[in-house]
């Protein structure tokens, strides 16, 4: 076999040489058009450029995971509304429930420290700030844990 034998294959295509004079029909701006992002060398746009609009991405509402709904929110009591009730008192989430203090029970009840307590009470209830347990044991009552 030598070169001279040598033919393409049928399904070779020869290469469209483009921006090379007036003999090759792509002279000039080599097909690219006269103007635009497009017809600059370098020019990469990424398939979902919008061409300045607002990306879709950004125009659709988002939807996905929130932890909102599966978060536990406790009613929450100041131990100022605390007072109300007589020295030695057992103040249980039944009772905060009957008195009107507390509308929802919820997860469950949590003390907060706001307010001073003049009253030696038992407190139970499911959870308590830090300072509120010391507020209500210098005050001569016990903080409970259900």
């Amino acid at each position: 076999m030598k070169l001279e034998n040598l033919c393409a294959s049928p399904e070779a295509k020869k290469r469209k040489i483009v921006g090379r004079g007036p003999g090759s029909g792509t002279g000039k701006t080599a097909g690219r058009g006269e103007n635009g992002q497009k017809s600059r060398s370098g020019a990469s746009i990424s398939p979902w450029f919008e061409g300045g609009q607002t990306p879709l991405y950004r125009r659709v509402p988002k939807r996905g995971f929130n932890n909102k709904r599966f978060r536990t929110e406790y009613a929450v009591i100041n131990l100022s509304d605390l007072n109300r009730f007589n020295d030695g008192d057992v103040i249980t989430p039944e009772v905060l429930y009957e008195k009107g203090i507390v509308k929802k029970q919820l997860a469950g009840i949590k003390v907060l420290a706001n307010g001073k307590l003049e009253r030696k009470v038992t407190v139970r209830a499911h959870r308590f700030s830090t300072t509120a347990v010391t507020k209500i044991e210098e005050s001569g009552g016990t903080a409970e844990v259900i």
